[in-house]
């Protein structure tokens, strides 16, 4: 999954961003709110990571304009204060859930995982292709009961084809939701990290990741 994290706190934010990327999310940060809603509005995330006390523009106004122009990403709300009056004012804006600093990291990443999973077309926390199975809460790969052993970007490559199955899925479809938004378009990262994917899957499933000439790429059911 894909976050964009907005905390002006640098350390914080390195912190958050750390934490979420050895967890095998994909991160993007931004350091103030208007600086959030343009990479917001521009990229596509799973959910979004926002204080609400920032400098130029703050997390309200922020979460306010991207519902204002129809971007529903998932938002969570990091704040310093836990006044209900505080909370209230969040939801009013579109916000889908808040949690008060000093916060536990591990209590962050389940709050992600549940608004995520409220999210359309979210599968839920295990995804699953014939005896296949990938836990998101664990970043564990089984199949048929044996670990598969994967780089934190082989996984999240896999976890993005699971969620896609069937469907064709581009180079820039596979940039755009596994790596962050400083990609480099026109290197072959894409392909060599799906070559690597396919050498650590058995045969009958490596097949199943099939190249669309002139497309893309497809995760066959």
């Amino acid at each position: 999954m894909k976050i964009l994290v907005v905390e002006d706190e640098q350390k914080l934010n390195a912190a958050i961003t750390q934490g979420l990327r050895s967890r095998g999310y994909t991160v993007d940060t931004a350091f103030d709110g208007k600086e959030g809603e343009r990479i917001a509005r521009e990229y596509s995330y799973d959910c979004i990571v926002l204080d609400v006390l920032m400098p130029v523009m703050d997390g309200l106004t922020m979460c306010k304009n991207l519902r204002a122009a129809g971007v529903q990403t998932p938002v969570l709300f990091l704040t310093a204060k836990s006044d209900v009056h505080e909370k209230i004012a969040g939801f009013n804006v579109g916000a889908d859930d808040y949690v008060a600093k000093p916060f536990s990291f591990d209590e962050l990443v389940a709050r992600i995982r549940a608004i995520t999973r409220r999210a359309p077309n979210v599968q839920g926390d295990v995804l699953t292709l014939d005896g296949l199975l990938l836990d998101t809460r664990s970043q564990i790969v089984t199949i048929n009961g044996k670990p598969v052993d994967l780089t934190l970007r082989e996984y999240a490559l896999l976890e993005y084809f699971l969620r896609n199955q069937n469907a064709v899925v581009t180079r820039e479809d596979i940039l755009s939701h596994v790596w962050d938004r400083f990609y480099d378009s026109f290197s072959n990262v894409v392909d060599v990290h799906l070559k690597n994917l396919r050498k650590k899957l058995p045969k009958d499933y490596a097949k199943r990741i099939q190249t669309v000439w002139g497309k893309g790429y497809r995760l066959v059911s």
